[in-house]
């Protein structure tokens, strides 16, 4: 069993590595800025992650041979600014850049909005992509949404993945079945969830009047647009930070709980919860679909399994040392 090393930065609570760990590999960095977050990740994954990877040197983190990053989605997002590398948060791939110049990973998996395939008429994705051709990489993405693996969460994101190894690059495809979901599967009982999270009389009475003559079902989720519309779905649109506090309604009476969220992005039941509420509800709407990397992970470590790994490491090595 060949042993892989990777590093988790952006780690959030820890999404991306969850799939990684789950097959053996070993992370051996990792890097979140967030303090509350990081208190989520150490708690689950026995590591504390480091700060700022700005104020990080490249020769500081290990060797590896998978760098995953979902790296900061706020600057390309429809619910933001839509500012991209105006915006602070948007130079943050400029730091994987440089860490991957220094150390040349066999394997690059970034995670970001679909937003940023589109983002300035497509010219902020074309430039990452250049940036990893450069760099010798590869480069193979999809949007793919988490209501097709088997989450009743519609969370559309682009995966995108770059291959150090030509023949690594040629072995890979976005080639998924879908998996059915079902609601019922993360939602908890209604006596077993904190009477907080019921929404007052007001907001219920305000929700059934917006769903006269809608096709009303149980269990259901009751979404709120920016618009004000309600739409009553058998799945939860995209967890969001920040968004209104009553935008989800589970059954349209109340708010979804901090198991519930983190059902919705695939975490395990035996997933520490050691913060509040509130930091859960931003945690969440941060993180990934965990079921939609599980899959990109499995392809790509049996593509380091099917290969002669360390016949291809050195010759990794050698390549990047004479470029």
């Amino acid at each position: 069993m060949v042993k892989v090393r990777f590093i988790d930065l952006f780690a959030g609570i820890g999404g991306i590595r969850l799939p990684f760990d789950e097959l053996g590999c070993t992370c051996v960095f990792s890097s979140e800025w967030d303090k509350e977050a990081a208190k989520t990740y150490a708690a689950n994954f026995g590591d504390i992650p480091k700060g700022d990877i700005t104020q990080i040197p490249a020769e500081a983190i290990p060797s590896h041979d998978i760098l995953l990053a979902g790296f900061p989605c706020q600057a390309f997002s429809i619910m933001g600014k839509m500012q991209g590398f105006a915006d602070t948060r948007g130079t943050m791939f400029f730091e994987i850049e440089r860490i991957l110049n220094y150390h040349h990973p066999r394997f690059v998996l970034l995670e970001n909005v679909k937003q940023l395939v589109t983002h300035d008429k497509g010219q902020t994705f074309q430039v990452i992509v250049e940036r990893l051709s450069k760099l010798g990489y590869h480069v193979k993405w999809q949007v793919l949404n988490a209501l097709d693996f088997g989450l009743p969460q519609k969370r559309e994101r682009v995966i995108i993945v770059g291959f150090f190894n030509k023949a690594d690059y040629m072995g890979f495809q976005f080639n998924f079945s879908k998996q059915t979901y079902h609601l019922s599967d993360v939602l908890e009982n209604d006596e077993d969830v904190d009477p907080s999270l019921f929404a007052s009389d007001m907001i219920v009475n305000k929700r059934k009047a917006s769903v006269v003559g809608k096709n009303i079902f149980y269990p259901s989720i009751w979404h709120e647009n920016k618009s004000g519309n309600i739409s009553v779905l058998d799945y939860s649109c995209a967890l969001r930070t920040g968004a209104s506090y009553n935008y989800l309604l589970v059954n349209g009476i109340r708010r979804p709980s901090s198991r519930e969220l983190l059902r919705l992005q695939g975490f395990p039941d035996d997933f520490k919860i050691v913060v509040s509420h509130q930091e859960i509800r931003k945690q969440t709407g941060n993180s990934v679909a965990v079921p939609m990397i599980r899959m990109v992970a499995e392809k790509i470590y049996n593509i380091i399994n099917a290969s002669d790994y360390e016949t291809s490491t050195i010759k990794r090595l050698e390549t990047s040392a004479n470029a």
